[in-house]
């Protein structure tokens, strides 16, 4: 395991010290919160993936999209949350250099495909509620998987980008600031100015947040000019549909800019602060998600229906 060394003083790490926690009053009470939140937004994630896989009517574009938000989720909170919890329940406060390039990678993986995923999301409700008569000839399941395949390929090269940016830079210092493998964290540990890669890195979050963001906008814009021309029942049902993937935006985007925009142009934040945007990040979406569209999606709600009557039905 490397050692700490002076500042300016270039040293060989093997191993990152992860120093994220080490003012908690209750660590343990805080791992506890992210087991059990991580385990209900996988354990919920893969049942909406196993339903869409499972059944023959659900492999319609929408339904493909949720399955692959679904996805998004498990690998999102995957990256870093057996890494807090390990740290917080465990005492396990290292983590290998390789390693932690990874989870790195990873993270940043997740929080670009998240973006891309509810663009994509809010396109499909634009053409749904705007065009539903052309709905299937504009979106068929070849061209989501085509597209969502373009956007995973897109996100793998964002996510490359700052691992490898990291690895020719000498470090100064095995101790990470925050509570995982983020690049915030490992650039910090480096012995060169981080502001020169912090705002390269900006600029590509910008690009990605701001664009999607803007797009899912638009299409909000576009639903809503649609929706006063409806009539009331028709307001009703677009609104319900709204409602799903609104909650999601609003869940993913809000500590995303704060924690990633905000703080480019002036906006303080403390190290607990920081942390827990960051950990709200993470786990918020994927624990939302898979609920809000298991409630809300029809199809989904009567499957969940239908096995829990078989339960009852058994005893």
């Amino acid at each position: 395991m490397c050692t700490e060394a002076k500042p300016n003083t270039s040293i060989n790490v093997t191993h990152f010290i992860i120093g994220g926690f080490d003012t908690l009053s209750r660590p343990i009470a805080v791992g506890v919160v992210i087991l059990i939140t991580y385990l209900l937004a996988v354990l919920a994630n893969m049942i909406n993936i196993m339903f869409i896989i499972s059944d023959k009517r659900l492999h319609k574009p929408m339904y493909l999209l949720i399955c692959n938000l679904a996805v998004v989720d498990i690998v999102y909170t995957s990256s870093s949350s057996p890494t807090m919890i390990g740290v917080l329940l465990a005492g396990v406060n290292t983590i290998s250099y390789v390693a932690c390039l990874i989870q790195m990678c990873v993270f940043n993986l997740g929080t670009s495909m998240e973006s891309f995923v509810l663009a994509f999301m809010a396109l499909d409700r634009f053409i749904a509620i705007i065009y539903p008569f052309q709905y299937q000839r504009y979106l068929t399941n070849t061209r989501v998987l085509v597209l969502t395949f373009i956007m995973w390929f897109i996100a793998w090269c964002f996510a490359f980008y700052m691992p490898a940016t990291v690895v020719p830079l000498p470090h100064c210092s095995s101790r990470l600031k925050y509570s995982f493998c983020d690049f915030a964290a490992v650039i910090r540990t480096t012995c060169v100015n981080p502001e020169k890669y912090f705002n390269e890195v900006s600029i590509a979050a910008f690009f990605i947040f701001f664009f999607t963001f803007v797009f899912i906008c638009l299409s909000y814009c576009g639903i809503l000019l649609f929706v006063k021309l409806s009539s009331n029942n028709e307001k009703m049902k677009m609104g319900s549909t709204l409602v799903s993937h609104l909650i999601c935006v609003v869940v993913h985007y809000c500590p995303a800019f704060v924690r990633i925009m905000f703080t480019r142009f002036g906006v303080v934040l403390t190290l607990e602060e920081r942390q827990g945007l960051v950990i709200g990040a993470v786990l918020g979406p994927c624990l939302v998600n898979p609920f809000v569209y298991c409630l809300r999606t029809k199809e989904i709600k009567q499957k969940l229906f239908k096995i829990f009557k078989k339960f009852n039905t058994s005893d």
